[in-house]
């Protein structure tokens, strides 16, 4: 079910006409369905408790994907628990409400001080994905005087069939432990004195469509799990990971959580391990748009230009990975459809959200820019000394502002210049 439909001829974030969010907030703003973003949580938990292996599972949402306070405070209240890679979102979930026996740190690059943060804070589990970093937090954690639970993130070298940047699990990406040197390098964790094995971590990539790559993931991780235990190493949880993709364009078929889950959790039956997720994009992508208006229509001999005032700072998801979102009227109108590439006024070739896109527009319409929930506002930059947009969210017929827009004295409060 989709929380953003075309109402007496106006796109509607649940109750609410864009056009009035348009008009008391200005554009470009990010608004979010407060009913999606539970909606899509809920699905997980329904499909974990009616499982055996997933009674007591974790889910852990990836900050990375949407980091707004509000956000997080929603899947808080909820009972998740989050996954993050720095420091900066270790606070912020602590700022939403985050109990800190759900939380896990993954991330190639942690601090010394990133680490000691999370071990005051008393985190559920950092996952471990290099020999350097295991022998550093041993290290930081013996200065503590604390003892810190690990799982390591291990590649099953497995291919997730998705865009080069977002595949993390096979054997030459900079992520995690190569999957032939996990048995040394957990006996090497077993024998330094601060640190605890936890659990065992695998995250193949993101955006997935095809369920299959993570049954064969999670077959050669299982059999990673009987040789530890062979060797006296017990796993008290499996880190799954996320990746679960979503519906971008028309063309496309989102797999429902069960059909992800279910074959999972099946191979899971009995062996007492707690299963951890780690969604992201699956929260919160479909969950959000970014409304934009039409400043001015640029007719070409090659092409035709729709400027808008959202640029790839705002939304830097096409002109990165080549990506689609839908970009849909707010108001459509009836008259000739021609074939627009929608940029913004960012000095930058790329700088565009959609390409070739048939519309029938004008000056001064607004557009909404679909499925940017996820890596939109927490990617956006101040290129071009740009604010970044507004975010609210829409609950009912309820509209709240949870970040206001930035401005342009903000973007350098904090430089000076050199003395006269």
């Amino acid at each position: 079910m989709s929380h953003f439909t075309i109402k007496q001829g106006v796109l509607h974030a649940e109750s609410v006409a864009l056009p009035a969010i348009a008009e008391k907030f200005g554009t470009p703003a990010y608004i979010y369905s407060r009913a999606a973003l539970e909606a899509a949580l809920q699905e997980f938990l329904d499909v974990l408790s009616a499982h055996p292996a997933g009674n007591d599972a974790l889910v852990c949402y990836a900050v990375k994907a949407n980091s707004n306070l509000a956000v997080l405070n929603l899947f808080a209240r909820m009972g998740a628990g989050f996954d993050i890679v720095s420091g900066g979102e270790l606070q912020r979930v602590l700022a939403a409400g985050a109990d800190p026996q759900k939380i896990v740190f993954s991330g190639v690059g942690k601090t010394a001080a990133e680490m000691k943060l999370a071990l005051d804070t008393g985190i559920l589990c950092f996952n471990i994905e290099s020999p350097a970093e295991l022998e550093r937090l041993n290290d930081v954690a013996g200065q503590c005087g604390k003892t810190a639970p690990v799982s390591l993130r291990v590649n099953p070298n497995v291919d997730p069939k998705t865009h080069p940047y977002i595949s993390t699990g096979l054997k030459e990406a900079k992520f995690g432990v190569a999957y032939d040197d996990a048995l040394a390098l957990y006996r090497r964790a077993s024998a330094l004195p601060n640190i605890e094995v936890a659990g065992i971590d695998c995250h193949i990539g993101s955006q997935l469509l095809d369920p299959a790559p993570f049954v064969e993931a999670l077959d050669r991780i299982l059999a990673l799990v009987d040789q530890l235990t062979a060797a006296g190493i017990r796993i008290h949880h499996l880190d799954l990971g996320g990746g679960l993709g979503i519906k971008y364009k028309d063309d496309q078929v989102q797999p429902t959580v069960a059909s992800y889950l279910n074959p999972l959790l099946d191979k899971l039956a009995g062996r007492g391990l707690k299963v951890v997720l780690e969604p992201g994009r699956r929260l919160v992508g479909n969950a959000g748009l970014l409304l934009t208006r039409v400043e001015f229509l640029k007719p070409g001999e090659g092409k035709n230009f729709a400027i808008i005032d959202a640029a790839m700072n705002d939304l830097i998801r096409p002109a990165l990975y080549k990506e689609w979102h839908d970009i849909l009227p707010v108001t459509p109108r009836s008259g000739e459809v021609r074939a627009y590439d929608v940029v913004g006024p960012v000095c930058e070739t790329g700088d565009f959200l959609g390409l070739a896109r048939p519309l029938c527009i004008e000056a001064g319409d607004l557009l909404a820019v679909m499925s940017a929930g996820a890596y939109g506002m927490s990617m956006a930059s101040n290129y071009n000394v740009r604010p970044r947009a507004v975010e609210v969210m829409v609950d009912g017929d309820q509209v709240f502002q949870i970040r206001r827009r930035e401005t342009v004295a903000e973007l350098y409060a904090g430089e000076q210049v050199l003395p006269a």
